[in-house]
């Protein structure tokens, strides 16, 4: 399939408001990569703009190796699957599949053993001839990819296939699009969602994108454990991870670190002697928090909600911040903390320091 290049590119609307500015990245030839980002973020005009429905402003696009920025979206070799399902209601599914093809003028027996091809791929070969109407959801969106893979593109773009279906069909196609890409390896992929556990599951790459650029590219485990900053540490993850403030009292590759609330941890990301006395954040997790007796603490704070989800038990404090509530999740089921004072830890090695927003790992 294909390689895409972007470089410097920028996306503004009528020459004043900026929406896009210096994306670079690099997809490989059989990538599947996702890009997430708070709403507004421009993903879905950065997708736009790789299928060519957008203009791009400054910067280039290169598909295996050839600019494309003024070339139409018909000859990128582009096929996009959007949040509609957008079939031709009167027509059935085999004939919707077919139109593409038929258009392009392609030979009736070619056309007729790619489709049943595809729709066996699919599972929508007991499906042909039922007209959109007919069908569930799941089926439509389905038929959606189908009438994109039956034209062979270079790459295929996906803007949030998912975001119209009930909770169980997303979790059913979500599994039918990750088999197919394990179907077809070679094929280049581009996917939109705002649902961190498509971004998680599918995701070769994620692009977390923000305050009108990349804030970070890498795999998911990746941003999960290792969030270059702040933004992508709170953004990867749910319920979001927590933030401390404090100051860093011992330095080395063990860290110790002061809490301005009075407890204290350690956090195996190295510090220098010059940090010593350093205002920072410690981010962790909520699953990572564990309940101590000990003087090594991150927070010592009063139980407001309890959420039993029988597999995990989850707790709302109230921080006296007056910010967002800081949250833990016990593994398990725990009766009867409402209301209690309790102190919580992490290990060392589950421990973010983050210093003017950035990763201290990455300075």
């Amino acid at each position: 399939m294909a390689n895409l290049k972007l470089t410097d590119l920028a996306k503004t609307y009528g020459g004043t408001v900026n929406v896009l500015n210096n994306i670079n990245l690099d997809i490989q030839s059989g990538e599947l990569i996702v890009f997430v980002g708070p709403s507004g973020c421009g993903k879905s005009t950065l997708l736009r703009m790789i299928a060519g429905l957008e203009k791009i402003s400054s910067g280039s696009l290169e598909i295996d190796g050839q600019v494309v920025n003024d070339i139409p979206p018909a000859q990128r070799g582009i096929a996009m699957v959007f949040q509609s399902y957008a079939l031709y209601p009167h027509m059935t599914v085999r004939d919707n599949m077919a139109f593409a093809l038929k258009i392009a003028g392609k030979p009736k027996a070619e056309i007729n053993a790619t489709i049943d091809r595809v729709a066996k791929t699919l599972q929508l070969d007991e499906l042909l001839d039922r007209l959109p109407k007919a069908l569930s959801g799941g089926q439509r969106q389905r038929v959606a990819i189908g009438r994109s893979i039956v034209r062979d593109p270079k790459v295929y773009l996906f803007d949030e296939p998912l975001s119209n279906l009930d909770a169980a069909l997303r979790v059913a196609t979500r599994i039918e699009i990750s088999q197919l890409k394990e179907a077809m390896p070679d094929s280049t992929m581009v996917y939109v969602t705002h649902d961190q556990v498509e971004a998680m599951t599918l995701a070769d790459r994620i692009v977390v994108l923000a305050n009108k650029g990349i804030a970070q590219v890498g795999t998911p485990l990746e941003l999960y454990e290792r969030p270059e900053n702040e933004f992508v540490a709170q953004f990867i993850g749910s319920p979001a991870m927590n933030l401390f403030a404090a100051e860093i009292t011992g330095t080395g590759e063990i860290t110790t670190l002061r809490l301005a609330t009075g407890g204290e941890v350690t956090s195996n990301v190295p510090s220098r002697d010059s940090d010593l006395g350093l205002s920072v954040n410690i981010g962790v997790r909520p699953e990572d928090m564990v309940v101590t007796k000990t003087h090594q603490w991150v927070m010592e704070a009063t139980v407001n909600i309890v959420e039993a989800l029988g597999e995990v038990t989850v707790l709302y404090f109230k921080s006296g911040q007056g910010k967002d509530p800081l949250i833990a999740k016990l593994p398990g089921i725990h009766n009867g903390l409402r209301g209690q004072k309790l102190r919580l830890t992490a290990t060392a090695s589950k421990i973010h320091i983050f210093h003017n927003g950035q990763s201290l790992l990455y300075r």
